[in-house]
C-alpha cells in the first residue's frame, strides 16, 4: 500500500518518507480481521444457514473462535455457528485464493450479501482481533449488526509466501501485533 501511494505521488518532497520498521518474523503476531454485516441482504437467518450449507460444513452451537485455517465462526441469533469450508472450495495452489479472507469474500460475502467492494461498502465493518469475539457478539447483539464473522488468523507463512511472490494482500487480512505507537515518530508534511 504505501508502494502505490509513493508512486501516485511522484515521491516528491515530504511526501516521498513514510515511517517503517523491520520485526523479525518470529516475533510478529498475526491476529484474525473479523467481519461484522449491518444486514442479511433481505434473508432471514434460516435461510443464510441454508445458502451457506453449500459452502460450509456448518456446527450449530460451536465455538466463538475458529482453531485452524478454513474454519470460521458466525454469530447469528445470539449464538455461535463453526464453518468449516467444503474442501472443494479451498482447493487450490494460489496462496492469495486460498487465504480464508478471500474465500469469505468470493463465495459468501459478494454472492449472498452482494458486498463486492468490502473496501467500500457501507454494508460490512472490520473488527480488529484484538477486540475479541465478546466485542462481535456486542455489536450483534446492540441491533446495529446483524451477524458477525469471526476469523482465523492469516499465518506469518501465508503473507511471506504471498509477499515472496510479489502478490496484494486482500483487505482488511491481516492485524498486526505489536504496532507501534502513534507519535512516536512525526514527520510532518
Amino acid at each position: 500500500a504505501a508502494a502505490r501511494v509513493f508512486k501516485s505521488r511522484q515521491g516528491a518532497g515530504h511526501s516521498a518518507t513514510f515511517l517503517t520498521v523491520i520485526f523479525p518474523h518470529n516475533q510478529m503476531q498475526i491476529l484474525p480481521y473479523n467481519r461484522v454485516l449491518k444486514d442479511l441482504n433481505g434473508l432471514t437467518p434460516g435461510t443464510l444457514l441454508q445458502k451457506l450449507d453449500a459452502v460450509f460444513i456448518i456446527t450449530p452451537s460451536g465455538a466463538a473462535r475458529p482453531t485452524r485455517k478454513h474454519e470460521l465462526g458466525l454469530f447469528i441469533g445470539g449464538r455461535w455457528h463453526t464453518l468449516h469450508f467444503r474442501p472443494s472450495f479451498a482447493a487450490t495452489n494460489d496462496p492469495i485464493e486460498k487465504l480464508d479472507v478471500t474465500l469469505l469474500q468470493k463465495y459468501v460475502l459478494a454472492p449472498i450479501f452482494g458486498i463486492d467492494d468490502p473496501r467500500t461498502s457501507k454494508r460490512i465493518n472490520f473488527v480488529g482481533g484484538i477486540r475479541g469475539t465478546a466485542e462481535l457478539e456486542k455489536l450483534v447483539n446492540s441491533g446495529d449488526y446483524a451477524c458477525a464473522f469471526s476469523m482465523f488468523p492469516t499465518s506469518i507463512d501465508d503473507l511471506m509466501t504471498i509477499a515472496d511472490a510479489g502478490g496484494i494482500m486482500p483487505p482488511k487480512s491481516t492485524w498486526f501485533e505489536p504496532k507501534l505507537r502513534d507519535a512516536m515518530f512525526c514527520h510532518m508534511i
